[in-house]
């Protein structure tokens, strides 16, 4: 008789729980499974583990705080090195062997768009914190991204070289990285509208990613006369294409894109009073700024940069969506995620009909003195041609 009562109070306490919370074999017990892949090797790993402290302090407040309705949260990360290849294989074991309910990353654009047709056939939700190029979440439903695109970041920063204080550009040169979805993104978008707003682009110089030695594209550059250069790329080559202009004499300002994040901690005086736009400036007061520049130093010792409150305001965002429909269905949390307001470290947003978020401005970034300086905001909008102040 005590054994089938106990057999009877389990099924009960099963079929409660089915219906307190619905979901598939990605959620399993008490936890729910939540996945990630980024760069934690390799010359971009400094943007992959900063999302992922990002990401894994969203998940541990979380869990702190009791979970997901009662539920605690599994992050699984893989590495992908940097590599297509490996994004891949890495999104493979996520879906198929590890059953996450979403995935938060890719972290780098060529990554997200070496898994999107996979992602978008399985209806993965996924909710990227810092891949930028714009076709990551066209046609894909499933897909979304806190961070701004490429075009709206080219934008803002062709807007600033030319009407700034201090700038006020009527020409300019560029430097770009040949075959680089983030790289020339950036430099279209900066190169339409620096020209529409008047100013003439006077060289554009392409590299390879291999190549170590940028000094016949900036002798080039040099002789043009430009008055600012533009250099969309990774802090990991920025870095070393402003040190060979300062030895080369160019005394022209440079300005890059949020790619240029951390670039002062292994080239603060190659890049000194140069700027870049970026997602959000750790100098800036918001209360949810210091909240989160608080708990993140607590953690990790370290000032977080923008991958890292990119990859918090993504893994908030997944997570929200899941609480918000009391669900892990992939379905469910693509509808909720497709409504969601967010309000977080790098802005307050929703998103708009490709899964891109909306009303977010962009920060102005100089390197001063071997630190990071909030200037301003500027607005990424192709019409808009005024520094928000």
């Amino acid at each position: 008789m005590k054994k089938r009562i106990t057999s009877i109070l389990i099924s009960a306490i099963l079929i409660a729980s089915l219906f307190t919370f619905t979901g598939c074999g990605s959620s399993s017990g008490d936890t729910i499974k939540i996945g990630t892949l980024g760069p934690y090797s390799g010359d971009t790993a400094m943007y992959g583990e900063a999302a992922k402290n990002g990401i894994q302090l969203a998940v541990d407040q979380v869990n702190n705080d009791g979970g997901i309705n009662g539920k605690q949260v599994e992050l699984v990360s893989y590495d992908t090195k940097g590599d297509t290849t490996e994004a891949v294989s890495a999104y493979k074991r996520l879906v198929n062997e590890d059953s996450v309910v979403g995935i938060v990353g890719p972290v780098l654009s060529g990554e997200a768009l070496a898994i999107k047709d996979a992602a978008t056939e399985d209806n993965i939700p996924m909710v990227t914190p810092t891949a930028t190029a714009a076709e990551v979440t066209l046609d894909a439903p499933n897909s979304f991204r806190v961070c701004f695109l490429d075009e709206y970041q080219g934008n803002a920063a062709a807007k600033y070289a030319k009407s700034a204080e201090g700038l006020n550009a009527t020409n300019a040169a560029m430097i770009v990285s040949k075959g680089n979805a983030y790289s020339e993104g950036l430099a279209e978008a900066f190169k339409t509208t620096f020209e529409s707003l008047g100013g003439t682009i006077v060289d554009t110089e392409n590299y390879a990613s291999t190549d170590t030695d940028y000094s016949a594209q900036l002798t080039k550059i040099k002789s043009s006369g430009a008055e600012v250069i533009y250099v969309p790329d990774y802090y990991n080559t920025a870095g070393p294409i402003l040190q060979k202009a300062k030895e080369m004499g160019i005394t022209a300002k440079f300005i890059g894109g949020d790619g240029w994040d951390s670039i002062q901690k292994d080239y603060a005086e190659a890049a000194e009073g140069d700027y870049f736009t970026n997602h959000y400036a750790a100098d800036n007061q918001d209360e949810v700024v210091q909240s989160f520049l608080s708990a993140y130093k607590d953690a990790y010792n370290e000032t977080p940069n923008s991958f890292a409150a990119l990859g918090y305001d993504a893994a908030m965002t997944m997570m929200d969506a899941i609480k918000n429909g009391s669900s892990t269905e992939k379905q469910d949390i693509i509808d909720q995620l497709a409504k969601i307001e967010v309000n977080g470290v790098t802005g307050s947003f929703t998103f708009d009909e490709n899964g891109d978020p909306k009303g977010k401005e962009i920060s102005i970034i100089q390197v001063s003195n071997g630190e990071l300086k909030y200037v301003t905001s500027e607005n990424g909008d192709k019409t808009d041609n005024e520094v928000i102040q």
